[in-house]
């Protein structure tokens, strides 16, 4: 399995996290695996499908291939073009009708309530997931997000410098800047602290500059 650092699961919507397995601008997305991949084999696939909650922890995926890994990648970017377009303006129609066709392609798996060994209920599938109800699942959670007034008025891209990331602000106050605190945040802090120590000894050594020493008055006068 992927280790946790690997994946996001804080974007606020299924849609939203599998976007956030790939770092590439999205004018540039290709699916190829070159820019910033989360989503770099079967086993990182199977990690993303459990965490971001599409199948119950224990689900077997055993059918999870390569061609699984390239059917989520190209919807993943197909996702990532239609929301930064409405970001922007307005996504294209034929995007559009790539979105609606993935979302009617197959029917998302549906859980079953169970009981445990020590009698608890928890939620399993009836039998192994297939590729195209799980596409549909995520395709159904971007319509549903882009339809709903609400939830797109939240819809914010990362402040963070080359940080492609789009969330959902549900903040107090709408004030959340960055997809993550701690990663973005944390580096535009530290940008922001070596900017103000940059202009700080630069206005030190104009003010230095500045200063004429008796020594030097002395030899102007001769």
């Amino acid at each position: 399995m992927a280790a946790p650092c690997d994946l996001r699961f804080d974007c606020g919507r299924i849609c939203l996290d599998l976007a956030a397995t790939s770092g590439a601008p999205a004018e540039r997305l290709t699916g190829d695996g070159t820019t910033g991949e989360r989503l770099t084999g079967p086993e990182q696939l199977r990690a993303w499908l459990v965490g971001a909650g599409l199948v119950p922890r224990g689900t077997p995926l055993d059918g999870v291939d390569g061609s699984w890994v390239g059917r989520f990648r190209a919807l993943r970017d197909l996702l990532r073009r239609v929301v930064h377009a409405e970001l922007r303006g307005r996504a294209a129609d034929a995007d559009l009708a790539l979105l609606n066709s993935a979302a009617a392609a197959g029917q998302p798996p549906a859980p079953c309530a169970v009981r445990t060994a020590d009698g608890a209920l928890a939620a399993a599938l009836p039998g192994p997931p297939d590729c195209a109800g799980l596409l549909a699942a995520v395709a159904r959670d971007a319509i549903c997000l882009l339809t709903d007034p609400v939830s797109r008025a939240q819809l914010r891209q990362c402040a963070g410098e080359s940080c492609t990331l789009v969330y959902l602000d549900t903040s107090r106050g709408r004030r959340r800047r960055w997809c993550s605190s701690e990663v973005c945040g944390n580096r535009e802090r530290v940008a922001r602290h070596r900017r103000r120590t940059t202009v700080r000894r630069g206005q030190d050594g104009s003010a230095g500059q500045g200063v004429v020493t008796g020594a030097e008055k002395f030899s102007a006068e001769l």
